[in-house]
């Protein structure tokens, strides 16, 4: 059967860079929407590595609402927050990454090292954060309440951070620690000639 004969779904998904938009474009997107029974949930993140604690996230927070927008620091406000090694994967990819999660609604981003004004003016009907802002300030927080808002705390799973994640990339298999070489060209293609080699050796091994 040629793959062409398949039956197949006529929609076609959202291509994600179309969920990367602008605060003025989120808010037309929101204002769209049918008023009084659609709730807007906002979350926010650097969403630097995207993995299956980001996932769960994202997940439950859709789960709250009808609409998700997840506000994304930029390159610049990462480097505010946490240091000149971060983030290890540039803006651009990182939004079109998470736009691509099928629970995402829209994707903005923020300069600052909080999404402070964007809350303010996307005025969500829920603010979502890890279960690690537990006991802590999350900003936002007082604008939300002031309109009724609610703050929503959703679990983590454990040991699942990009942290974790980005010192276990750094690190040799041998626990040593040692300065990160940016792999080359070179380091990465092997010849054709050792290729070709590496060919013959395993037929030698099949035809025992």
């Amino acid at each position: 059967m040629n793959i062409m004969d398949y039956p197949r779904n006529n929609s076609h998904p959202t291509k994600p860079g179309r969920k990367i938009v602008s605060l003025d474009t989120c808010l037309k997107n929101i204002g769209s929407l049918p008023s009084g029974s659609s709730r807007v949930v906002f979350t926010n993140g650097c969403f630097d590595i995207l993995h299956k604690g980001h996932i769960h996230l994202l997940y439950e927070a859709r789960k709250l609402g009808d609409y998700l927008v997840v506000g994304l620091n930029t390159d610049n406000s990462i480097r505010q927050i946490k240091g000149p090694n971060r983030p290890v994967i540039p803006e651009a990819s990182r939004a079109e990454v998470l736009s691509a999660v099928e629970y995402v609604d829209s994707v903005v981003f923020f300069e600052e090292p909080t999404p402070y004004g964007l809350i303010e003016q996307i005025k969500p009907d829920i603010l979502v954060k890890g279960a690690d802002y537990e006991g802590k300030q999350i900003p936002g927080e007082d604008v939300v309440k002031k309109y009724g808002g609610k703050i929503c705390l959703i679990s983590l799973i454990n040991n699942h951070s990009t942290t974790i994640f980005a010192k276990a990339l750094s690190t040799p298999s041998d626990g040593k620690k040692e300065k990160f070489k940016k792999k080359t060209h070179k380091d990465i293609f092997i010849k054709k000639e050792d290729a070709e080699a590496a060919w013959l050796q395993t037929q030698k091994i099949e035809s025992r």
